[in-house]
């Protein structure tokens, strides 16, 4: 990097720093206030002044409020609610500021690469933005194009995450969250690695290669680099399309979201940590007939030592059987400390959230009469309430993306309002299980794929 090059982050970084320090610290102040006055305390004004400052900030730090507001009880429900009104969509860079990045990319010439290259954008997010394009020899393409100084917005805003947690933790100490902001840093510097994207592309491929109902996009490794991902464009309709026709439609795209998730973390240890409605994609034949998902987006996957794996396995059989011996060796695994009856009974209320549907032998919904956006508050609020006579009680950090994906998951059921046999497809994906078996073939599969990964 030239030196000029490192002013320039460094400038950005200081700037960053600046607009978010003085937005989140006038929050934090205020609320600091209340505290130290002894004031009547307002939830649902602190949460409304930490949207309006978060509201004017686009990039990761947009990305990581709403991933809050998807993790059940990481923050208060007035905090959530607040969050889920910021918009991920942040406005596409213009031709002019394109041409330049894919230069900076590619080279001068990087045009010649291509036989065409869209100048708008067909999607723009927190991180960066997809063009269509089409390769020399005619095949179709998404070209994902990274903002530019997106390490510098990323560290900068990650401080600033550890301000609204301790923010978090003075009001209500009940959980503590340091585990849950190592690992969401941990997790968005990953994203920004294109190279390491395409890499979870491959890794997928090869998890899935027997399931051709759900596809992986292709790599055009010459036209990409650490901030450009080049891929085959997968033609596919919004699976909100889908939530009105026929049950056999709607199950059909369900199963194959069910393998698309849980067949890689039985299998391999390996979970998508985003199952977010836009992560997809349906497949249809000519009649419009769901034919199969697309997996669109790979930036946010984590891959789990075998042990965490193996207590997964051990809870559902424990839970399954009413083995409370198992259920704690399970929770043991995982790294749960000063573990008495009275914490189990508590944790087990939302691991029987969970795991219920997988649970019962027979066909139902994932849950009845529950709104989407409402998937999990109610237990989430329950444990949120006995752990006050408990905390604080430390979240392994592998729980985070876990749990938001099981609950991303369950809510994508709820939209197509699935029937399923989950206690069926779930051990079907758990066949032969053992935690020697998964790391053989999770180190396969990494070797494959080129990830270098201390689990």
């Amino acid at each position: 990097m030239s030196s000029s090059d490192e002013a320039n982050r460094l400038g950005g970084r200081l700037k960053r720093y600046a607009a978010v320090g003085t937005n989140v610290g006038g929050v934090a102040a205020r609320l600091a206030g209340a505290k130290l006055f002894g004031a009547t305390r307002d939830h649902g004004k602190e949460a409304e002044h930490l949207r309006i400052a978060l509201g004017g900030l686009k990039g990761p730090l947009m990305k990581v409020a709403q991933l809050l507001a998807s993790i059940p009880d990481a923050l208060p429900p007035e905090y959530t609610a607040e969050l889920m009104q910021l918009q991920a969509n942040a406005p596409a860079m213009g031709w002019p500021f394109v041409r330049r990045r894919m230069a900076a990319e590619l080279g001068a010439d990087w045009q010649s690469k291509f036989a065409s290259f869209e100048r708008n954008a067909a999607a723009a997010a927190s991180l960066g933005q997809v063009h269509r394009a089409t390769s020399l020899d005619g095949k179709k393409l998404a070209c994902k194009l990274q903002y530019p100084e997106m390490q510098s917005a990323v560290e900068a805003d990650l401080q600033q995450l550890k301000l609204i947690f301790a923010i978090h933790r003075r009001m209500d100490p009940v959980i503590d969250t340091s585990q849950i902001v190592e690992e969401i840093g941990a997790r968005l510097r990953e994203e920004l690695d294109y190279e390491r994207e395409a890499s979870h592309i491959r890794l997928y491929a090869h998890m899935l290669d027997t399931i051709p109902s759900i596809v992986v996009p292709e790599i055009f490794a010459e036209n990409s680099t650490s901030r450009l991902l080049t891929m085959s464009w997968l033609e596919g309709r919004p699976l909100l399309d889908f939530k009105d026709s026929s049950l056999e439609a709607r199950n059909s795209i369900a199963e194959n979201m069910f393998k698309a998730w849980w067949l890689p973390f039985c299998r391999f240890g390996v979970i998508h940590g985003d199952p977010h409605l836009g992560n997809y994609t349906v497949r249809t034949n000519k009649s419009g007939d769901p034919q199969g998902i697309n997996l669109l987006d790979y930036g946010c996957i984590r891959i789990f030592p075998a042990a965490f794996v193996g207590g997964v396995v051990d809870l559902y059989h424990g839970l399954r059987t009413d083995n409370r011996e198992l259920i704690v060796h399970a929770y043991e695994t995982w790294g749960f400390r000063n573990l008495d009856n009275e914490l189990i009974d508590i944790l087990n209320i939302w691991a029987n959230f969970i795991y219920g549907p997988l649970l019962e032998d027979r066909v139902r919904a994932i849950a009845d009469g529950i709104n989407p956006t409402e998937y999990g508050r109610k237990q989430a609020f329950s444990v949120h309430q006995a752990l006050k006579k408990k905390g604080p009680v430390t979240l392994p950090r592998e729980f985070v993306f876990m749990d938001r994906a099981a609950i991303g998951l369950g809510g994508v059921f709820l939209h197509l309002r699935a029937e399923l046999n989950f206690y069926r497809l779930f051990n079907e994906a758990l066949e032969g299980f053992s935690c020697e078996a998964l790391l053989e073939k999770q180190r396969d599969a990494l070797g494959k794929a080129g990830i270098t990964c201390h689990v």
